[in-house]
């Protein structure tokens, strides 16, 4: 069971003192996260791509790629690239260049991206939002697979046997990240793709019906679900006691969800739905390293998953906060869950 952390490097306001975090500070503090992740000992860490004002990550490759010059040991993956809006050959490019410099600690998690400000700002439009995944998935591969791509689509001009560089020294890894709809599980399985899900409401046990869907849908496309791992993505927090966790993550998460709920047509969240979502069923992941540790495991036997990664700074957390429960994580969380 691989444990690990994601983040959108969030410069939403301090709940408390109203501040904003410089997205220079921001980018800083992301790289002292990496770094700690890798001292206690998580395999993982995740940035996201995002281009708005309240996140710092445009460009996850960049960051990921100073975090790979002083790290050695934990493996790199935005959190996610999206792929729609972006250049594949570009995308293909800069992450095997990550996973050079890191010396093959690189992955890439792709997806079509829960927000939307990238499709006007890079010119496509959302009409096309499932079309355009489709068709770059497909060219992503092919140059995964081969040095030389001759390749024609839709949504960018076609390649006569154009060689891509630089290429890294193994496969580069490829997973896809899936909110919850059974398409998107079976276009991954049958290109034979490991998905992650994102689970950020309701009861975890729905999406039972998804992670079945994809080991039957890789056995039908003749693939061995054995070797196509499932991870799952979930927010969360640990603390040293678990009404601690509850108390110290409660205002800027909630903060955060409602900003963001207020674009999607959501409600305010407030204190009850805040407390259910981090009940046993709930998919808040939250409280002391014994808490953490159980739910992690639950949602292992109840999904199947190999791989947990855990979303901490969902709003503006006082940056030592942030630190104290990655470290809880790796020292804590992480040998209950391995034992």
């Amino acid at each position: 069971m691989e444990l690990g952390i994601t983040s959108f490097a969030e410069t939403m306001p301090d709940p408390i003192s109203g501040e904003t975090v410089g997205h220079g500070e921001r980018l800083r503090q992301i790289l002292e996260e990496i770094d700690l992740a890798e001292a206690v000992g998580l395999d993982v860490y995740g940035l996201g791509e995002h281009h708005r004002p309240d996140f710092a990550s445009s460009s996850p490759a960049t960051v990921l790629a100073a975090a790979a010059g002083r790290t050695s040991k934990i493996r790199l993956f935005p959190a996610v690239s999206i792929l729609s809006t972006d250049d594949p050959v570009r995308v293909f490019q800069q992450y095997a260049t990550v996973d050079l410099l890191s010396s093959g600690r690189a992955e890439l998690l792709v997806g079509r991206g829960s927000f939307i400000e990238s499709f006007p700002l890079f010119g496509y439009a959302l009409e096309d939002y499932d079309e355009l995944f489709a068709e770059k998935l497909d060219l992503l591969l092919q140059i995964r697979d081969n040095e030389r791509v001759t390749w024609s689509g839709r949504f960018r001009p076609p390649m006569n046997d154009q060689g891509i560089y630089p290429r890294p020294e193994r496969p580069l890894p490829i997973r896809v990240a899936v909110g919850g709809t059974p398409q998107s599980i079976v276009r991954a399985a049958t290109r034979g793709l490991p998905v992650a899900l994102a689970i950020i409401g309701g009861s975890p046990d729905r999406f039972r019906a998804l992670t079945e869907l994809h080991r039957r849908t890789l056995v039908e496309s003749g693939f061995d679900p054995a070797e196509v791992p499932l991870s799952v993505h979930a927010h969360g927090y640990v603390a040293d006691t678990t009404d601690q966790a509850a108390d110290e993550f409660y205002s800027s998460y909630a903060i955060a969800m409602t900003r963001l709920g207020r674009e999607r047509g959501w409600g305010p969240m407030n204190r009850a739905q805040y407390d259910m979502m981090r009940g046993p069923e709930g998919s808040l992941v939250l409280g002391d390293p014994q808490a953490v540790a159980a739910k992690i495991l639950r949602w292992k036997e109840v999904l199947g998953v190999n791989r947990f990664e855990l979303h901490v700074s969902v709003g503006t957390l006082p940056h030592h906060q942030v630190l104290r429960s990655i470290e809880l994580l790796g020292t804590e969380v992480a040998p209950l869950v391995r034992d």
